[in-house]
């Protein structure tokens, strides 16, 4: 029997779910189980927790329903769970190192208790830590174990599941449960300290809490504010039933109605008015039923309060409460009023917001207007055949108003006509962020794109890296443009776990594919070779792309690569594609490779697709371009001369030398060397290029396009969409070089 089993419900959450589980699975204290609890089996969470089954007997994985929510898992944990004692984490919390050893040798030091309270730490997700929480329950604590009349500050209805270690014979023999519902820990709380013949105290911080960037839902505006109420009934009723010293009942009544004189008093947790005044007239009727007899109600402002609840008037508990807040209001009003003055110009944006919102019409951006490319032009294309009652707009940038298809109006950014359709479209579609100045208007759709699957850091994951995010601006805006996003696309787990974390918010992830890569799978031989002919590619040369990425150490662009020397030691049977990071352009000081045919600048052709294609193998660093190119299944080399500086620079998830898509060369020599001995389209290369695929091409199968615009200008559930064709069945785009497969 192990020491501990670990409850981790792992029903949501991708990004932090992985940090949860590795901070119990690297404990130095290892006589126990993690029992992780999924909801959908085929979800990126099950398979979060079964990668880490695979690998470590210790994990167990249970199920439960997730419309069961919480409770339901925490249930389904401990019915199967085997260990002595019971441990709960939600999937963003974290145990701290060495949090199980402390835990065995104080559960016995006290004599092996029946509760264990210990401390938690909130941690908030960007700016850390809080220290200790539960301080109150130190203070005067009894020494060794103790009942729960014992201790001054017990029960505390506040205290969560998370912070506290339970004999699990004890859970057993109470028939302890969790209940439906939210605030499922107050009743948790209560009944296991009343029960609990032997208490015992931990001042140790032992959990980290994330306290995620929309909050604890506790706190969230809604109708589950109701379910406080559900729970205050049932935990009297349930403490009254176990006949509780008078005392302790009254401690209990007491810091429930404080929950619930704080709900009532704070306007933004219930929808309506409506709402309001139905929570005060049900916890007035509560108030009165559980009041103990023998209580006395507490001095000051907080026993007006209660009196006030009592007597069932919310009229006068409302002019209690706007007393406070009345000064507040009117500051705020003058502010607004102040604010609007100053903001009244000749922008026609305001008063294009006046009119409806156009529900057939969809605006289109990529790249801050560079024109029709990347994902936002292949959801388009898809649109026009599948939704053609929508009408759509391309945004451009001044100078970048190129070829547009023959029925797609293009608006310059900043323009009249700009400011009309950013205020009236029912949809957005971005592969980067629109300007601050737009709102987002309720009713409205916005599709973040991406524009491709990360390597480096990204979003508030840069945090830790001051001169790359310095380039991406300041987070707190960064995060207001995240707050306008309603889905944000995704080609992999790898990206969708990466985005929850580094792009915190409430949009839908959608695990469809990026529609862009849509070309690698319906593009034919023909297709190739036209687009070779377009770009000037030699029908019998070995078309090789190189594709470096952009470096926040240096400020212009420099090939890592002496592209001459290097263009000289591959031979006449190869041509180099240039394409350069999309920050920069043109190939200066390279005119001679130019003109000898060896190398070919594409950095200024719009479609990165095409250049893709018309190669038949892949030289890049840390492009994100490597995970798009894995779609062809077409050889890719590493040029990783600089790792270490950019690793440290812009900070990565993952070791690419480690993992890589094929051969990676240290040296511009050994870069040669892989192509002159043939080791770029070796066994060796198909192997790493293999394992690559199944990791990084998860969802792009041809169909992602579809997708999107099924789900978002359709309005189709996620269930109905096209399923995701498997990797063996899916036959990429021919290479025009037949001579290069093994």
């Amino acid at each position: 029997m192990p020491r501990f089993s670990v409850v981790v419900p792992a029903h949501d959450g991708p990004g932090r779910l992985p940090d949860c589980l590795d901070s119990v699975l690297g404990q130095a204290f290892a006589d126990f189980e993690l029992i992780a609890v999924v909801g959908d089996p085929d979800g990126l969470c099950a398979s979060i927790v079964a990668s880490r089954a695979e690998r470590d007997p210790r994990v167990r994985v249970a199920h439960s329903p997730a419309g069961d929510g919480l409770p339901g898992a925490r249930n389904a944990g401990t019915a199967v769970a085997g260990g002595e004692f019971l441990l709960f984490l939600d999937g963003d919390d974290t145990l701290v190192p060495g949090a199980l050893g402390i835990l065995d040798a104080r559960l016995a030091e006290s004599g092996e208790p029946d509760l264990l309270l210990f401390d938690h730490e909130r941690v908030h997700w960007f700016s850390g830590g809080t220290g200790p929480t539960l301080g109150r329950l130190w203070e005067d604590a009894p020494a060794g174990t103790f009942s729960v009349d014992q201790h001054p500050a017990l029960p505390d209805v506040w205290v969560p599941a998370w912070s506290a270690a339970y004999r699990r014979d004890f859970v057993t023999r109470r028939q302890l449960t969790f209940v439906p519902g939210m605030f499922t820990d107050t009743v948790w709380s209560v009944v296991t300290t009343l029960q609990a013949e032997r208490i015992a105290v931990l001042d140790r911080i032992c959990v980290r809490h994330m306290v995620r960037r929309q909050g604890s839902r506790n706190h969230l505006p809604g109708l589950h504010h109701m379910d406080l109420l559900d729970q205050f009934d049932l935990v009297m009723r349930r403490a009254g039933e176990l006949k509780p010293d008078p005392a302790l009942l009254g401690r209990v009544f007491d810091q429930l109605v404080g929950g619930v004189l704080k709900t009532a008093a704070t306007p933004g947790r219930l929808p309506s008015r409506a709402a309001r005044r139905h929570f005060f007239r049900r916890a007035t009727r509560l108030y009165r039923v559980h009041r103990p007899a023998d209580s006395r109600r507490p001095g000051g402002s907080v026993g007006l309060q209660h009196a006030v609840l009592a007597s069932g008037s919310y009229a006068a508990f409302s002019a209690l409460r706007g007393t406070k807040a009345r000064a507040g209001r009117v500051a705020r009003f003058v502010g607004r009023c102040l604010r609007w003055l100053r903001k009244r110009s000749g922008n026609p944006y305001r008063a294009y917001l006046r009119r409806p919102v156009d529900e057939n019409l969809a605006v289109y951006s990529s790249y801050w207007g560079r024109g029709y490319t990347c994902n936002p032009a292949a959801i388009h294309a898809a649109a026009r055949r599948l939704a053609p009652h929508i009408k759509s707009v391309f945004l451009v940038a001044e100078g970048h108003t190129g070829p547009m298809p023959d029925d797609v109006e293009s608006v310059v950014i900043g323009s009249a006509r700009y400011w009309q359709v950013m205020a009236t479209a029912k949809y957005t579609f971005n592969n980067v962020n629109f300007e601050m100045a737009v709102k987002k208007r309720p009713g409205t759709i916005h599709v973040q794109t991406q524009h491709g699957t990360p390597l480096k850091r990204m979003g508030v994951d840069l945090v830790e890296y001051p001169a790359a995010a310095a380039a991406t601006g300041p987070l707190g805006k960064l995060l207001q443009r995240v707050d306008r996003w309603d889905f944000n696309i995704s080609s992999n787990h790898h990206s969708t776990e990466v985005w929850d974390r580094a792009y915190p918010g409430t949009y839908e992830s959608l695990d469809v594919g990026y529609p862009r890569n849509d070309a690698f799978y319906t593009s034919t031989g023909e297709d190739v070779a036209a687009i070779r002919r377009r770009l000037g590619v030699p029908e019998d040369r070995i078309a090789v792309l190189y594709a470096p990425t952009h470096r926040d150490y240096r400020t212009d662009f420099l090939p890592q690569l002496d592209l001459a020397a290097f263009c000289r030691a591959l031979g006449d049977e190869f041509v180099v594609l240039l394409r350069a990071h999309h920050s920069y352009e043109g190939s200066a000081g390279l005119e001679g490779m130019l003109r000898s045919g060896a190398l070919i600048d594409v950095t200024e052709h719009l479609s990165p697709e095409e250049v893709c294609l018309a190669s038949d193998a892949l030289i890049t660093d840390y492009s994100s371009v490597m995970f798009d190119y894995a779609n062809l299944d077409r050889p890719v080399v590493v040029y990783a001369d600089d790792w270490d500086i950019y690793r440290e620079t812009r900070g990565v998830y993952f070791d690419l030398l480690a993992t890589p898509p094929g051969p990676v060369a240290r040296t511009q020599e050994d870069l040669a060397r892989i192509f002159r001995s043939g080791e770029w389209q070796g066994r060796t290369s198909a192997r790493l290029r293999h394992a690559f695929r199944r990791r990084f091409c998860e969802f792009d199968d041809g169909l992602a396009a579809e997708r999107v615009v099924r789900r978002v200008l359709l309005g189709e559930p996620a269930g109905a969409l096209p399923p995701v064709v498997p990797l063996a069945e899916r036959a990429p785009a021919p290479a025009a070089v037949r001579a290069l497969h093994d």
